[in-house]
């Protein structure tokens, strides 16, 4: 079953959904709806108290039943937990490295890129986001490892796979309906980031993810998927990681490699010039010792994507 890249509330298997906002670009993530009886637990919160009351509205509409008790973020990225004030009533759970890297990457983080001052080319991926009245509200259970939580009479399972595209990333496994939450380890129709690394740990989360058989994913940006769009995942950081080693061995830089990417396996894939975070990413892990910076890698991002651009106008 094709189930539609569009905004809203989607039906993958008896009381289990995604929510979807239909669009791959920064800052649209999905979530997903585990409900049993009268219980249910929300995979994510979203980028905005705008975007996250949408989301708890048509949720309502659709499964008027559902109160949700149980929220679980798969990881510290704000458009994963900052509308998390507006299901404050409910049990909050990530992963211990998760609610610790929440403490530092609240709304306020995003200041230097907003900024009169700062790069409009990065300024513009944040500006459709209205961040006013966000009160940071962090987890209230953590884990290490592994935990099952039981929703009425459903089991789902939470497995920790950080340090990977974050320090604290969770699957979350809905056994019972065949169903993976993936948060941003996965993204499907557009190219993912790797913010953390090592490179190998988001492999292998692609490899745990197909081991659990699931009929249907939801990444954390992009539409629903199954085990197809992660072997492709896989394909991806695979490539990236053997082209970001030669270029490294060769003393290129990660926009150099970046530029040298073959695109031709991912030409479908959406928002191409993330490529230089994840070279960024294999780099940094290489060199040991934080570089090249993050922020050094956004504004080579922007370089790639204008580079990009005028190929295609050429």
């Amino acid at each position: 079953m094709s189930v539609p890249f569009t905004t809203g509330v989607h039906q993958l298997a008896p009381q289990t959904f995604a929510y979807l906002q239909g669009s791959c670009a920064t800052g649209f993530g999905n979530a997903g709806l585990v409900h049993s009886g009268e219980e249910a637990l929300l995979v994510d919160t979203l980028f905005s108290l705008g975007q996250t009351r949408q989301m708890l509205s048509a949720i309502a509409e659709a499964v008027p039943t559902a109160d949700i008790c149980w929220v679980v973020n798969t990881h510290h990225d704000g458009d994963h937990w900052w509308g998390n004030q507006l299901v404050g009533d409910a049990m909050i759970v990530s992963s211990i490295a998760a609610a610790r890297a929440m403490r530092h990457a609240g709304p306020e983080t995003t200041s230097p890129l907003l900024a009169p001052d700062a790069d409009p080319r990065l300024r513009r991926h944040l500006e459709p986001f209205d961040f006013s009245g966000i009160t940071p509200t962090y987890p209230t259970i953590t884990f290490n490892g592994e935990l099952e939580l039981t929703v009425g009479q459903r089991i789902v399972r939470l497995i920790e796979a950080g340090p990977a595209h974050t320090v604290g990333d969770v699957i979350v496994h809905v056994p019972d309906a065949r169903v993976v939450y993936a948060g941003d380890l996965l993204m499907f129709g557009t190219h993912g980031v790797i913010h953390s690394g090592p490179v190998d740990n988001c492999i292998r989360a692609c490899d745990t993810i197909l081991e659990l058989d699931p009929e249907f994913v939801v990444p954390g940006h992009g539409p629903v998927g199954g085990k197809q769009e992660v072997v492709q995942v896989r394909d991806y950081l695979e490539q990236v990681k053997a082209h970001a080693t030669a270029a490294h061995q060769q003393g290129k830089s990660p926009l150099e490699a970046a530029r040298e990417f073959d695109f031709s396996r991912f030409a479908d894939f959406e928002n191409a010039e993330r490529l230089v975070l994840n070279i960024g990413a294999v780099h940094r892990e290489l060199n040991g010792d934080g570089t090249p910076g993050p922020l050094q890698c956004l504004h080579h991002m922007v370089e790639l994507e204008e580079s990009l651009k005028a190929e295609v106008t050429a």
